[in-house]
């Protein structure tokens, strides 16, 4: 994954973890609901942990996925 695929991935996952809804996630980013789906899947891989765990009726964001996001949200201020 590249640097700047991985900076849209960062910021695709900040935002289902705002939403907890990888649907509202795509919509606000005008973009289909399964390029969120593929980039959390790449963004997983590329960094070797579960980020968020889903289920069909809820999201939950890890421990990881957690100290993560706070990473995420300090870079893309």
């Amino acid at each position: 994954m590249s640097p700047l695929d991985q900076l849209g991935a960062m910021a695709v996952f900040a935002r289902i973890v705002e939403t907890l809804s990888y649907t509202q996630a795509a919509a606000s980013l005008g973009v289909a609901k399964s390029s969120v789906s593929k980039d959390i899947a790449r963004l997983e891989a590329s960094l070797g942990v579960v980020l968020l765990r889903r289920t069909t009726r809820r999201i939950e964001v890890t421990e990881i996925g957690r100290a993560y996001y706070t990473y995420c949200a300090r870079l893309l201020a």
